[in-house]
């Protein structure tokens, strides 16, 4: 707390670039497997959330809730098999903070190239009669 109370605001650059680092990265990871999610943030904090067609955003309550929170579920265990300890909740948001460095931020997307090609993977289920 005494490093973003500082009056020269690098900590909140460091936050700022180190999250939009993470928010492009989780893009570009998810594209490259076919894994359609949009993706909110602002500042230090984003939700990935995975949706149903490339293009789809989520803006309220109802396009969450359409989400496929079934290829969240495979992204979460893998990640946390590659170490990366994330929010369990599809709807939970994720927070970087000052401890988050370069490092961290490239072991987190490394691990994502792997758990959203392991997500994209995940058929829909058939809806129930």
């Amino acid at each position: 707390l005494d490093a973003l109370a500082a009056d020269d605001g690098a900590a909140y650059g460091q936050l700022e670039r180190a999250s939009a680092e993470l928010e492009v990265g989780l893009r570009d990871a998810a594209a490259a497997a076919d894994c359609p999610v949009h993706i909110t943030r602002v500042g230090s904090m984003l939700c990935p959330f995975f949706v149903n067609r490339a293009g789809d955003r989520v803006r309220d309550y109802a396009d969450a809730t359409a989400c496929r929170t079934d290829r969240y579920s495979v992204f979460f265990g893998a990640m946390l098999d590659a170490g990366i300890m994330l929010a369990p909740s599809a709807y939970e948001a994720w927070f970087v903070s000052t401890a988050h460095d370069a490092d961290a931020i490239h072991q987190t997307l490394t691990a994502a190239r792997q758990a959203f090609a392991l997500a994209a993977e995940v058929e829909p289920q058939p809806a129930a009669d």
